[in-house]
């Protein structure tokens, strides 16, 4: 029996799905992971790093750090297309993304998930001991997300703590403890930072999500209580930045990026309203990939200011 969505998004009949090789299969494979979303990710757990000892961390660190950052983000992201697979061939907006389109097999996308966590856990392995130990920690939680939105409008937050847990990462990789209130302070900037652009991105499936009865702010609250929402989750970033700063003492190259930061919240804010979300695209890509980079390069020079004083 048809669902009333598939009812009204009925699937059109199976075309032919040419072999990708070369190149074209790099692309899709990369398509598929939105490799280019690790700008949000990526330069805060190199934050970390950098916040959680006096000078700068060796090149290895560095290294199986990043090495572990991209196992553990193409792991989770290739589950979560392989979780949400039919939910995505239901959806128009993402009918045709690689696995419900068919250009990529389900069983080779979980052959990739399985290699990827095994980098995870292979980059880990040469960083403190403390990144094996909590290792079973993030799989379970980058494995758990994408089922959070079948049951709970929580599901935003639970997609932040795991992003936050990346700066939490970089801080352990780094100096080999969390101990002190500043890692926690920064992940949990980085949690309320991207739960709250989750929140405008899932505005654009409000009605798609009611018709499969699926949990978000939006489709349980409505689209001003998620706009709203995300306004008060970007302040508690900004308030968990500044005390970040506040506690490590740092210089004016930080404050001014953040500073900045504060400002790019505030537009991304400004672009959208209840009745028009045109320019979410903007608000998503452009302005949040700024706030990342720009925070770790306030922290870089920072640093390196520092350094050579």
């Amino acid at each position: 029996m048809q669902s009333p969505v598939q009812e009204q998004f009925p699937k059109s009949d199976p075309q032919p799905v040419k072999t990708l090789t070369g190149f074209a299969a790099i692309r899709e494979w990369c398509e598929m992971i939105k490799i280019e979303h690790t700008v949000f990710a990526l330069p805060f757990a190199l934050s970390g790093m950098l916040l959680s000892i006096p000078g700068l961390p060796p090149a290895q660190t560095v290294l199986w750090t990043i090495v572990a950052f991209a196992g553990a983000r193409s792991a989770a992201m290739t589950l979560n297309r392989i979780i949400d697979a039919e939910l995505d061939a239901r959806n128009p907006r993402t009918s045709m993304r690689s696995i419900p389109a068919g250009r990529i097999k389900q069983g080779k996308a979980m052959l990739f998930a399985f290699v990827s966590f095994l980098v995870m856990l292979g980059a880990a392995s040469q960083l403190p001991p403390i990144c094996m130990w909590l290792s079973p920690i993030a799989i379970f939680w980058l494995s758990f997300y994408s089922f959070t939105k079948r049951f709970t409008w929580l599901c935003h937050f639970v997609l932040g703590i795991s992003l936050g847990g990346a700066a939490l990462g970089g801080w352990i990789a780094s100096s080999g403890t969390i101990t002190g209130p500043s890692p926690w302070l920064l992940a949990l900037a980085v949690s309320t930072w991207v739960a709250g652009f989750d929140l405008l991105y899932s505005c654009q499936d409000i009605d798609i999500d009611k018709k499969e009865r699926l949990h978000s702010v939006p489709s349980k609250f409505g689209i001003k209580a998620a706009l709203d929402t995300s306004v008060v989750l970007h302040l508690v970033t900004v308030v968990c930045l500044v005390a970040v700063g506040m506690f490590l003492s740092l210089g004016l190259p930080y404050w001014i990026g953040i500073s900045i930061v504060s400002l790019a919240l505030a537009y991304e804010h400004g672009l959208l309203k209840p009745n028009d979300l045109s320019k979410l695209d903007a608000a998503f890509f452009n302005v949040n990939g700024i706030i990342s980079i720009l925070a770790f390069v306030s922290i870089l020079v920072d640093k390196l200011l520092k350094q050579l004083g």
